[in-house]
């Protein structure tokens, strides 16, 4: 089964994303499957933030872990909506969610 994720760009531009729960994918896999410029550098550990995005409404998200929350801690840009993409599974909970990429470093 696919939920629909929607994700702005950096440009401004929103991407109306099919995203499968049965693949065992993470938004910044799901971002980086439709080619959307999300480096993802390490691998999605929650060790770089490359993949840092702004949640843009209220869908029930995976509690932020530890690392996640060190991670955004150091990281450029952090808003109070801020999580790490590779840090969120693709769920059937997460349909409808909107997300904003956050400006790279």
């Amino acid at each position: 089964m696919d939920v629909l994720i929607k994700i702005k760009d950096r440009e401004g531009v929103i991407h109306e994303l099919q995203a499968p729960t049965d693949m065992a994918m993470n938004v910044m896999e799901l971002c980086k499957a439709y080619e959307l410029p999300v480096e993802g550098t390490c691998g999605g550990m929650a060790m770089c933030a490359s993949c840092q995005c702004y949640v843009l409404n209220d869908v029930a998200l995976p509690e932020m872990g530890d690392e996640e929350e060190a991670m955004l801690s150091e990281a450029f840009y952090v808003k109070s909506n801020s999580r790490l993409g590779c840090q969120i599974p693709i769920t059937v909970e997460l349909e409808g969610l909107e997300l904003e990429l956050a400006p790279e470093y």
